[in-house]
């Protein structure tokens, strides 16, 4: 028996794959696509929150190469420049989503993570003791826990009972890889249904086209035909578009699950919520759950934390994610330009030249002001840890480099050798730091500099020390397990 199967090799499928292989765990991926081509663009961007996530493993630096930064965060239709938010990656990064999955392939290869290919996941049976995987063809597989990240219309989440409550669509997109006979006017068009566009790729053959149908369209796959008349409507012409490569439909359904977990089915990504993907957070939010999961499911396996662990997973992440959704509904209501949201969008406009307006929901879409509840405290308890410019004994060094094994941090920035967290120690990494200059975190500004700072995995702040040590303890031991006796 496998200790995990992950269901779907997606950017989160592959990121939480490799989570659980820093950590020790057994872990599998199977996926339905018999290769790893992904036909087609797919989505275009990740934002700064999730570049950091990367850079706290120590793969950004690939990611970066391959791709453009950029200010592209938006709401109504005003760019929201991040450039002075207090965070290293204060950008958007444009890269399409077939040149990321490739770089994460190969981070969870040399980590030694199996990928079954062609393998449809159609059932699953659940005892006390472990979930059965059911294929279409080849004998099942057993694991201790099982985690879909197979999509929105998630085979895992179906199976495990778990409720997808919602909003049904409203309307339907195209978007298409083609080549076309006529030349189309360059930029985005948005009208009462609304954007369309085709914009020419990198190859200078092949155009990506998006455009708004004129009525909700169905849930069969969409036909060149059906391009075809969809361009006719807004522009009076098809361009002669010929030789697709990828044509989907996408709607503004927004949908999230009540639970993301099911005993020993847990789900995440698109499998736990699906929107509109006006504002292009749909990867980033799969990543950000795939680093909330991961440790603490690696914990549980491993026998060092109770299952209980698990129900902070979606106590987590189901409140930045509901927001996230609620933004990107939103954001597709301002994409129409009917005389009455013409108004509305101007009146959003205004708001967003204003710093504080801006500030704040630009942080949102970034991902930079998300703090999880862990009660009251220091500003910083709950929220990400800044990728701060460190002091130790061992060098100089960055906060994110001290993460890229997916370990717990403890931080001592006061006095040497103060902390004794003995009974913690070979799950805890204890460093020994100075850090002499201004603690700013995103919207909140200037925060009082802590004298120590436990930090998750993930890249969560656990516990902040302000002169002593009171509430270290309590803090391991609800994270990490109880006090070894060994040490």
């Amino acid at each position: 028996m496998a200790d995990v199967i992950v269901v779907g090799s997606g950017p989160t499928g592959m990121m939480l794959a490799g989570e659980l292989a820093l950590a020790g765990v057994d872990v599998s991926i199977v996926e339905q696509r018999p290769t790893s081509e992904l036909t087609g663009s797919r989505a275009g961007g990740i934002h700064s929150r999730t570049i950091e996530i990367l850079d706290q493993r120590g793969i950004v630096d690939q990611f970066l190469a391959e791709g453009r930064t950029v200010q592209a965060a938006t709401f109504g239709t005003t760019v929201l420049d991040i450039s002075d938010f207090p965070t290293r990656h204060p950008y958007v990064l444009a890269l399409w989503q077939n040149r990321m999955e490739p770089i994460l392939a190969n981070w969870i290869e040399e980590l030694g993570v199996p990928v079954h290919r062609g393998r449809e996941v159609v059932g699953l049976g659940r005892g006390d003791d472990g979930v059965g995987v059911e294929f279409s063809d080849g004998p099942p597989a057993r694991a201790k826990y099982l985690v879909g990240a197979d999509g929105g219309r998630s085979v895992i989440r179906k199976a495990a009972g778990i409720d997808f409550p919602g909003s049904d669509a409203t309307r339907s997109n195209l978007i298409a890889e083609v080549e076309v006979a006529e030349e189309p006017p360059s930029g985005m068009r948005q009208d009462e249904s609304g954007v369309h566009g085709l914009s020419r790729l990198a190859d200078g053959r092949t155009y990506r086209v998006v455009t708004t149908e004129q009525q909700l369209g169905s849930g069969a796959d969409p036909s060149l035909a059906d391009l075809g008349r969809a361009l006719s409507a807004v522009y009076g012409t098809d361009f002669g578009v010929h030789s697709p490569i990828w044509i989907s439909r996408f709607t503004d359904a927004t949908r999230q699950a009540a639970d993301y977990r099911a005993g020993r089915v847990l789900i995440a990504g698109d499998a736990a919520h699906i929107h509109y993907p006006a504002g292009g957070q749909g990867i980033g939010l799969g990543i950000q759950d795939a680093v909330n999961l991961g440790w603490k499911l690696a914990q549980v396996v491993k026998g060092v934390s109770p299952e209980s662990l698990l129900d902070t997973y979606r106590d987590e992440r189901h409140p930045p994610t509901a927001r996230a959704l609620r933004y990107s509904m939103a954001q597709s209501v301002l994409q129409r330009s009917d005389p009455r949201t013409a108004a509305l969008t101007e009146t959003v406009d205004e708001l967003m030249t204003m710093d504080q307006p801006r500030t704040r929901l630009a942080a949102r879409i970034h991902g930079l002001d998300i703090a999880y509840d862990f009660g009251e405290g220091h500003p910083l308890l709950g929220r990400r840890m800044p990728d701060l410019d460190v002091d130790t004994r061992d060098g100089p060094t960055r906060v994110y480099s001290l993460l890229h094994q997916a370990r717990p941090l403890l931080l001592d920035l006061g006095e040497p050798a103060r902390i004794d967290i003995t009974p913690w120690a070979d799950r805890v990494r204890l460093v020994d730091a100075r850090f002499a200059r201004t603690w700013e975190l995103p919207v909140l500004g200037e925060v009082s500099a802590p004298s120590a700072v436990l930090v998750r995995p993930d890249g969560h702040v656990a516990w902040v020390g302000q002169g002593t040590d009171e509430g270290l303890t309590a803090a391991l031991a609800r994270w990490f397990g109880p006090e070894s006796p060994t040490g």
